[in-house]
């Protein structure tokens, strides 16, 4: 499936995909691998899938995570997501340290955060999970990733009610039957902000 990448160890894994660092074998750059766990019966089905639209639409942007490649493997019925490699993700950053981050920092990635989020919704795309472990952090440049729960705005509700993880979940998508807007994205960077300044 993967011809043109050498795979170089696993990053992480969620319930729907698992992330692999791998490297191109042309030109040795390395890339995260987002291999996604359900079957494809075509290439146009999974050109078609939500992420893959979404991020066709919004690359490239200084904070949306890169999405440089898409493989289908006919055979198998896979499909990969090649990405631009960050470092860590803000679950991780925030656990690997002893007590919060400086304010300067942390006023910083919110402004890279609301950055990302006003050009999603302005591009008529709401992510439906934010949360620490779909933003991506390298140096003190953060981009938002996992795209694989994002809804078009101009699509009529009701929604999936049982979305976004229950940490950043809103009000709205606890009390009622799917009836939720873009603002969702608002409440669960809210929740980040609390997050990452204690």
């Amino acid at each position: 499936m993967l011809q043109k990448y050498r795979i170089l160890g696993k990053k992480g894994e969620g319930s729907f995909a698992e992330v692999l660092a791998c490297q191109n074998l042309r030109d040795g750059q390395v890339y995260a691998c987002k291999r996604l766990k359900g079957d494809f019966t075509s290439a146009e089905q999974a050109l078609n899938l939500t992420e893959v639209k979404a991020l066709r639409r919004l690359n490239p942007h200084s904070h949306i995570v890169q999405l440089y490649d898409v493989i289908y493997d006919k055979r198998s019925g896979r499909l990969a997501l090649i990405f631009e490699l960050m470092d860590i993700n803000m679950h991780e950053l925030l656990h690997a340290r002893k007590r919060p981050l400086p304010e300067f920092r942390v006023k910083s990635y919110m402004f890279q955060l609301f950055k990302s989020l006003d050009y999603i919704h302005s591009n008529g795309i709401f992510h439906r999970d934010i949360k620490p472990e779909n933003i991506l952090i390298r140096d003190s440049l953060l981009k938002l990733a996992d795209f694989g729960s994002c809804r078009s705005m101009y699509t009529t509700p009701p929604y999936t009610e049982y979305i976004a993880t229950r940490w950043y979940r809103p009000p709205e998508c606890l009390l009622t039957n799917g009836y939720y807007t873009y603002k969702m994205d608002i409440w669960a960077a809210g929740c980040v902000f609390f997050e990452i300044l204690t």
